[in-house]
C-alpha cells in the first residue's frame, strides 16, 4: 500500500463465518508519484494467479442509475481461490476502469486542481467451490457499503 494517506482494512464475518475483507485506500494527492495502482499488477507479485477478469454489475441505492459495475477478478494461489471486486471512487465518480481512472485524474487535475482519490476492494474466499454464492454475498455487502462511502470519500 505504497503512498496511501489513509486507509481502512477490516474483515467482516457473517453468521456462517464466511469472510469478506474490505480495504479502502485514500490518496490526498496523486501528483508526486504516489498513484493508486491496480490489483492486476500487485496480485501476481504476491503469488496469486488471475484466472478471470470481468465487470460485475451491482445494484446500488442512492446513485442516479441505481446500478454500477465493479471490476471482478478470480484469483488462485495453490488450492485457494478468491473473488475480488474493486473500483475507484474519486471526485464524485465510481470508476471501473484503470484507464478511465487515469484519464479522469488528468482531467480533474487540470479543471478542478484535484488529484485525490480512493480505491475500494472487497475480497472473499470462494466457499465450497461455489463462486455464485460467494459473489452474491459480496454484492449484498457492497450494496450496504456504498451509501456509507459517500460520507467518507470526498466528492
Amino acid at each position: 500500500v505504497v503512498g496511501v494517506d489513509d486507509y481502512f482494512l477490516c474483515d467482516y464475518d457473517n453468521s456462517k463465518s464466511q469472510q469478506i475483507n474490505l480495504y479502502i485506500g485514500f490518496y490526498q494527492s496523486q501528483r508526486e508519484g504516489d498513484l493508486i495502482h491496480s490489483p492486476k499488477n500487485c496480485m501476481p507479485g504476491a503469488g496469486w494467479n488471475i484466472t478471470r477478469t470481468s465487470l460485475e454489475e451491482m445494484e446500488i441505492p442512492g446513485i442516479p442509475s441505481g446500478k454500477t459495475k465493479a471490476i471482478k477478478l478470480i484469483v488462485k494461489k495453490g488450492p485457494h481461490k478468491q473473488i475480488m471486486l474493486y473500483w475507484f471512487q474519486s471526485r464524485g465518480r465510481i470508476i471501473n476502469s484503470e484507464y478511465m481512472q487515469k484519464i479522469y485524474l488528468v482531467i480533474d487535475s487540470i479543471t478542478r486542481n484535484r488529484t485525490d482519490g480512493s480505491f475500494v476492494r472487497l475480497i472473499a474466499p470462494v466457499t465450497n467451490d461455489n463462486e455464485a454464492e460467494t459473489l452474491n454475498r459480496m454484492k449484498d455487502f457492497a450494496k450496504q457499503l456504498m451509501p456509507l462511502l459517500n460520507d467518507y470519500i470526498p466528492s
